[in-house]
């Protein structure tokens, strides 16, 4: 295995678990290096600090092991079977056959660069690093392993979280079995997932436990699901007795798949109205009022220089979404851009409230759910970000 050896006093993050080798940390690496290659690094004076893949770039290693243990094929077998026991544990994992969990989650599994999503008797696998990719057959290998014949496909969604010159060669597609997307139940609530087509992994399974709060407040309300998606806050709100709901997204796809998801729930016409709209624009040009508002846009930024304009953008939106709350409204509003951090995400809403001449209190502070889970020694992972606003 080649070596990268660290330059003098930069091993603090990692004797501390943190995951990253920065390239400015680096004193000396390899002629010949590939992205993907794994790596042994060492501290300035050869001390090991751990082994992963290589990747040129800020981020030049992300580290999968901080011991000299087997690699090869048991390293990903044990990685995987400790990921399925912390969602067995965490009750996700039922062995039914319309299960939904995110079963690895980069760095909070200690796996950075890879997510996979479960979804029934189907794997989803994205790859963010090149590493990952090469590793795949041990993956696919790892994943039939700890399922065995409750797992009938694994489809690679890779494509679209590679870095472009990769990307190009890689074609989303099954790595193992092939099945046709279906029906998942979430909380006893269904819903269709595409994952070869929709969005991400085709649902956002981060917010399980949001949407699961949002049925405590949703009854008799009028409320608005503004970036909807699929759907999932807008199903909830009327499963707990919400009047109507009208759900908001640019995509016509997304809208469709809303429409879908509503009657798949077997809820009575007339209570839902999907609407295919820029989200800002509809907030600009309704009428109407909500008493209960769900604002859950896209990632505002994904890098730091990108951050003031994010905090600008996160602003102008909610301020547009208080002023269509009615009084005594509750809004439950996000921020999944993970330069953004929660305190900066806080002061944000503040400055809306402000904007909106609103008088608002917080009832809770949200984040991801289990099967998202944060490594204490990369807090970066914690990137979803919420508040449930009282608004008079």
């Amino acid at each position: 295995m080649k070596t990268i050896r660290l330059k003098n006093k930069k091993e603090a993050a990692v004797l501390r678990f943190h995951p990253w080798i920065f390239s400015g940390a680096i004193e000396r690496q390899p002629q010949g290096l590939e992205d993907g290659d794994w790596v042994e690094v060492q501290a300035h004076d050869g001390r090991f600090l751990g082994m992963g893949h290589f990747q040129y770039g800020s981020i030049s290693v992300r580290l999968l092991t901080f011991s000299k243990g087997p690699l090869g094929q048991e390293l990903w077998d044990s990685k995987l079977r400790d990921a399925f026991a912390v969602r067995k544990m965490a009750g996700l994992e039922d062995g039914t056959p319309n299960r939904c969990y995110r079963l690895v989650h980069g760095e909070g599994d200690g796996l950075p660069g890879l997510v996979i999503d479960i979804y029934g008797l189907a794997a989803v696998v994205q790859c963010h690093s090149i590493g990952m990719h090469r590793d795949r057959e041990r993956i696919v290998a790892a994943l039939r392993a700890v399922y065995g014949e409750q797992l009938q496909a694994i489809y690679d969604k890779s494509q679209e979280t590679l870095p472009a010159k990769y990307a190009a060669g890689c074609k989303n597609g099954y790595l193992y079995g092939n099945t046709a997307p279906g029906v998942v139940v979430e909380n006893g609530l269904k819903f269709m997932v595409d994952w070869e087509s929709g969005q991400k992994t085709g649902f956002f399974l981060d917010q399980r436990d949001n949407r699961a709060l949002l049925s405590q407040y949703a009854e008799g309300k009028n409320v608005l699901n503004a970036f909807s998606y699929s759907g999932g806050f807008s199903v909830y709100a009327l499963a707990a007795g919400a009047v109507h709901v009208d759900s908001v997204d640019v995509s016509a796809r997304a809208v469709a798949m809303v429409g879908e998801n509503v009657k798949l729930n077997g809820f009575a016409p007339g209570t839902h109205t999907a609407i295919t709209s820029d989200v800002l624009a509809y907030l600009r040009q309704t009428g109407k009022t909500y008493d209960l508002m769900v604002v859950d846009p896209p990632a505002f930024a994904k890098s730091l220089d990108k951050r003031h304009n994010a905090v600008q953008g996160y602003i102008r939106l909610n301020a547009l979404a208080l002023k269509r709350l009615a009084p005594g409204g509750v809004m439950f509003t996000f921020s999944c851009s993970q330069v953004v951090d929660r305190q900066l995400f806080h002061d944000s809403i503040v400055a809306a409230a402000l904007e909106a001449n609103r008088q608002v209190r917080v009832l809770h502070e949200l984040t991801q759910g289990a099967d998202h889970p944060v490594s204490l020694f990369h807090p970066e992972g914690s990137y979803l970000k919420g508040l449930v606003l009282y608004v008079a």
